[in-house]
């Protein structure tokens, strides 16, 4: 059995999937997902809940603004939790002060004692975390949002290459559009195959994609056919402070050292050493640019003990030390050109 067959859902003679939205919760995010069910849910374009049916919950009436500053109004108060297959939690904006309230991460704890399964989509995964219901569970999350959801919960499991993750009872998302693609792999195990279809179709994707689909990013603008390179790629982007050892990520995609390096070679023209201290690099310069940072905090972010062998490898890649970056990108220098 894989992960994307061990969430256990309540049984209903429908799909019910229940919403709770943060505070700036991202509306792209939620609008795909919950149109992905609506699609599904009946034939043709007619939008009528007859295989799945939604609800937006809340403690309160009041609507609830995205982070493109469009509102969106509850459409019900907290019930039991079990009326529900699934529980997805819409994240947004990280900076947002107390994203959801306590009535409502009280509510999801009664959903994880009841064994409802619980999806975060997008920073929504922060959310779940923070309530103490992912501990045991691997995360997925953006490669946008990887660093802080280490940095805050250092005790999780978590990754950025895919994107989505089912495992046992807990659901997570990088958001945009795999939200639909989430949506959908849940829509084929009610609903069918062909539901799922149908849905992607209409939203003009071009297939369903699994939770074995890699984020579509590419550290340095690195373009490669071979997935396997691609999501050693995405594991050194996720790991900036230099922990991984390429023996390691040769034993994750089942290579040995000398096959990986070949593969390097073929397609990138670079050794898996080098783009891996470029990417780090690359980091580093963007938070020389756009950071206040002291040189030697970036150095150790990036797992360099020292600012000298930091500054020695920078040079060697730019042909600028680091403090001549950030003086020649201040805003003053902006202003004069």
């Amino acid at each position: 059995m894989n992960k994307s067959e061990q969430l256990e859902p309540q049984s209903h003679t429908k799909l019910k999937v229940g919403f709770i939205l943060a505070r700036s919760f991202t509306l792209s995010a939620f609008a795909l997902f919950v149109d992905t069910l609506r699609l599904a849910s009946d034939e043709a374009d007619n939008s009528g809940r007859v295989r799945a049916d939604w609800q937006v919950l809340s403690s309160s009436r009041h609507f609830i603004t995205s982070s493109c500053g469009v509102q969106v109004a509850p459409t019900s108060a907290f019930v039991e939790p079990n009326r529900f297959d699934y529980i997805v939690v819409v994240g947004g904006l990280l900076g947002a002060d107390d994203p959801i309230d306590a009535e409502s991460i009280a509510w999801l704890k009664r959903a994880a004692i009841a064994r409802v399964p619980l999806i975060g989509v997008c920073t929504g995964t922060f959310i779940l975390a923070a309530a103490g219901l992912l501990r045991q569970h691997e995360t997925c999350v953006s490669w946008l949002h990887y660093q802080a959801f280490r940095e805050f919960f250092p005790d999780h499991r978590v990754r950025s290459d895919r994107i989505f993750n089912l495992d046992r009872m807990r659901g997570s998302c990088a958001g945009g559009s795999s939200a639909a693609d989430m949506a959908a792999s849940i829509v084929q195990r009610h609903i069918g195959k062909n539901a799922a279809r149908k849905a992607m179709e209409v939203l003009q994707m071009e297939r369903v994609r699994t939770d074995r689909d890699l984020q579509p990013r590419r550290p340095l603008g690195i373009k490669c056919r071979d997935t396997r390179l691609r999501s050693v790629l995405l594991k050194m982007e996720g790991h900036l402070d230099g922990s991984l050892s390429i023996r390691g990520l040769a034993d994750e995609i089942g290579l040995c050292r000398r096959q990986l390096e070949r593969l390097f070679a073929e397609e990138i023209k670079m050794t898996p050493t080098n783009v891996y201290k470029r990417i780090r690099m690359e980091h580093a310069k963007g938070l020389l640019m756009r950071s206040d940072s002291s040189v030697i905090d970036i150095a150790m972010e990036i797992g360099f003990s020292s600012t000298a062998h930091f500054t020695r490898v920078f040079r060697s890649i730019y042909g600028k030390t680091p403090t001549q970056v950030r003086i020649s990108t201040s805003p003053a220098q902006l202003m004069h050109g």
